[in-house]
């Protein structure tokens, strides 16, 4: 059975609180703006709380991602607490998943988070759709999908500030 090895650009410091709620704040407000109405747009803001909640468990749990629901719910004039639903479930599901998704690469934790995606997604516009008699049809799909696409690009990006810095002349310190 072949060892693994570790490989230093695997190695992370770990986010800074402030770099954590500085992010979330920034993705709440980008969620603010009109672009959202697309009836297939992705929930940027629904990412980075599951990004967050896989990485820095401690910082971002299902507390905030119910505060955050509730804000984007009285944004959006939706039914108070779908938004709350969904983001609690998928951040329930990052965390319950969170040790096993540390020992892949971005892609594969993408893999991993995409169903979970699609069925909060799911149970939060059942509930919608049984409480007020009509079904949306399946253009959220495209949007729960594409969030899950999504994972590996912000992944990358949140990530930037927490790879170890090379030492140049290889001494060790």
């Amino acid at each position: 059975m072949p060892r693994s090895r570790i490989v230093e650009d695997d190695i992370l410091v770990p986010a800074r609180g402030w770099f954590v709620w500085v992010t979330l704040i920034g993705f709440w407000l980008l969620s603010l703006l009109p672009w959202r109405a697309w009836p297939s747009s992705p929930d940027l803001l629904l990412l980075a709380l599951a990004f967050w909640a896989v990485h820095e468990p401690a910082r971002v749990g299902m507390l905030v991602a119910f505060v955050f629901g509730i804000l984007m719910d009285v944004h959006d004039t939706v039914l108070l607490g779908q938004h709350a639903l969904i983001y609690v479930l998928v951040v329930y599901g990052a965390q319950a998943l969170h040790r096993r998704l540390q020992r892949f690469d971005l892609l594969r934790q993408a893999l991993h988070m995409l169903p979970i995606f699609v069925a909060a997604t799911l149970l939060g516009l059942m509930v919608s759709a049984w409480l007020m008699g009509a079904w949306p049809g399946w253009v959220w799909l495209q949007g729960a999908v594409l969030t899950g696409v999504l994972w590996p690009v912000l992944g990358w990006v949140l990530l930037l500030p927490q790879r170890r810095i090379d030492d140049t002349d290889g001494t060790v310190r």
